[in-house]
C-alpha cells in the first residue's frame, strides 16, 4: 500500500504513479494557433457516454480553435446531438439499422468519409476503429487514427462479438498511424495486447469547468426534490448499467455504511438492462436498502446530480480507463472515492480516497471516512479536487494535445 497523506480523521492516498502531465508540454502562443485542421470524427453515436462527451467537448473546442470538424455516427437519435450541432460542427448521421446491417451501411460511410475531405479519420472505440483502418486503402491519402477510452477489460463477461472485435484491433492495429489512449491504464493494457509502441499516445480527457461547477442553491434544490432531509448525507454512484461498473460492491458497500451511519443515503444513476437493474435492485432490497437507496437514470444534465452528492464513488471492477465521472463531480467540488482501477487514482492525485476493486469492507471505510468528514473538511477537499481539474483537465489542454498529436499522424503520411 503506497504512503499516504493524514487528512483529519482519515488518509488520503497520494503515491499512485502520477499522469506524466508534465511531459504534455504546453503550446507557446505560437503554437496554439496552428494551420487550421481539417477533422473526421467516427464513432457509433451520440448516447450518453464518457467517449460521446469528450468527442462533444473536443469537435466543440476544435471548432473554437478554428479547425474544420465533421462527426460521423453509426446510430441516430443520440441525445448529446443537439449539443454538438450547437458547436458548429457537421454532423452526419448513417442511419445503421442495425448490428449486421453491413452491404448497405459500408458503402454509406465510405462515401460520408469521402464527402468530408478530411485530412484526419479520428475513429473512437472498437468497430469504429477497425472499419476506419480496413477502409483506409480506399480514402487515398487520409490518415487515421484511433481512440482508446478503455483499459484492462475483461472480455469474458461480455459476448463472443465482444472478443472477436478485440481480436481483430490487435491485428488491424499497425494500420493507423497514431493511437491515442486516454489513460496510462489503457495504454499499458494495448501496449501488452502488441499494439505498435511507437504509435501509441496518452491524452488524459477534459472537464468543461464552466459546466461542471459548484452551485450549492442548485444542489439544495435538487435534494429536496428527491426528499433528501437537511441533516442527510447522499453517496451517489453514476454510470451505466455494466458490470465493469461493479454497482454489487457498491450497493454491499452501502449496506455496510448503512448499519453505522444513519444519515447516509445512496443514489445509482445510469441505464441499462433491464433485468440486471432488477437483479441489483434486488441485491439492494435484500440488504436492507430499499428505502436508502435512491435509482435514477440517465440524464443530459449530470452536473445537477453532482451538486447534490456528499460523496461521489466509482467502484469499477475493471475496464476502466479516465473515468470522467470523477473528474466532473471533482470538478463540481464533491469529495470522491474509488476504486484502483484504470487511472481514477491518478486523477484524483491526492483529492480522494482509494480503495481496492471488489472489496466492498474496504470501500465501506473509504465512504464512511468520507461521509463522517466535517463539513469545512469536505468543502476544502472539494475545492483542491477542482483546482486540480481546472489546472490539468481542461478543454483547451485536451485540444491543443489532441490537434498537436494529428498534425503528427498527418506528417506522417506525407
Amino acid at each position: 500500500m503506497p504512503e499516504a497523506a493524514a487528512f483529519g480523521t482519515m488518509t488520503l492516498a497520494e503515491d499512485w504513479p502520477p499522469l506524466d502531465l508534465e511531459s504534455m508540454r504546453i503550446l507557446s502562443p505560437a503554437e496554439q494557433k496552428p494551420a487550421p485542421l481539417r477533422v473526421c470524427f467516427l464513432l457509433r453515436s451520440l448516447n450518453y457516454g464518457g467517449a460521446e462527451r469528450q468527442v462533444v467537448l473536443l469537435a466543440r473546442e476544435m471548432v473554437r480553435l478554428g479547425h474544420q470538424v465533421s462527426v460521423l455516427v453509426f446510430y441516430p437519435q443520440g441525445p448529446l446531438e443537439a449539443e454538438l450541432r450547437q458547436s458548429g460542427c457537421s454532423l452526419v448521421i448513417l442511419d445503421k439499422k442495425g448490428r449486421w446491417d453491413l452491404l448497405a451501411f459500408l458503402p454509406r460511410l465510405l462515401r460520408a468519409i469521402r464527402g468530408q475531405r478530411a485530412q484526419v479519420l479520428h475513429s473512437y472505440l472498437d468497430v469504429p476503429n477497425a472499419l476506419a483502418v480496413l477502409l483506409k486503402p480506399l480514402l487515398g491519402g487520409l490518415a487515421v487514427v484511433w481512440g482508446v477510452r478503455a483499459s484492462d477489460m475483461d472480455l469474458s463477461r461480455y459476448g463472443w462479438l465482444d472478443r472477436r472485435v478485440f481480436g481483430l484491433e490487435r491485428v488491424l492495429a499497425r494500420g493507423a498511424e497514431l493511437i491515442i489512449c486516454n489513460s496510462q491504464a489503457g495504454l499499458e493494457h494495448v501496449r501488452a495486447a502488441g499494439f505498435p509502441d511507437k504509435r501509441l499516445r496518452m491524452i488524459p480527457n477534459a472537464v468543461d469547468t464552466e459546466r461542471f461547477c459548484p452551485q450549492p442553491q442548485a444542489g439544495q434544490e435538487l435534494r429536496r426534490e428527491l426528499g433528501l432531509g437537511t441533516q442527510e448525507l447522499l453517496v451517489g454512484l453514476v454510470g451505466r448499467l455494466d458490470p465493469m461498473k461493479d454497482h454489487p460492491n457498491f450497493i454491499k458497500a452501502a449496506a455496510l455504511v448503512a448499519a453505522q451511519e444513519p444519515r447516509a443515503r445512496f443514489l445509482c444513476l445510469g441505464d441499462g438492462p433491464a433485468e440486471y437493474r432488477n437483479r441489483l435492485a434486488s441485491l439492494a432490497g435484500g440488504l436492507g436498502l430499499a428505502q436508502r437507496l435512491l435509482w435514477l437514470p440517465g440524464r443530459e444534465r449530470v452536473e445537477q446530480i453532482y451538486r447534490a452528492l456528499d460523496v461521489l464513488c466509482s467502484a469499477s471492477l475493471y475496464g476502466e480507463g479516465f473515468p470522467n465521472v470523477v473528474a466532473e463531480a471533482m470538478a463540481c467540488e464533491r469529495v470522491c472515492v474509488v476504486t484502483q482501477v484504470g487511472d481514477a487514482a491518478q486523477v484524483l492525485g491526492g483529492c480522494g480516497l482509494v480503495a481496492p476493486p471488489g472489496d466492498p469492507p474496504a470501500l465501506a471505510q473509504a465512504l464512511l471516512g468520507a461521509v463522517r468528514l466535517a463539513p469545512e473538511e469536505r468543502a476544502a477537499l472539494g475545492q483542491r479536487a477542482r483546482r486540480r481539474i481546472v489546472e490539468n483537465f481542461s478543454p483547451v489542454l485536451l485540444a491543443q494535445r489532441t490537434c498537436q498529436a494529428l498534425t503528427q499522424a498527418i506528417q506522417s503520411r506525407t
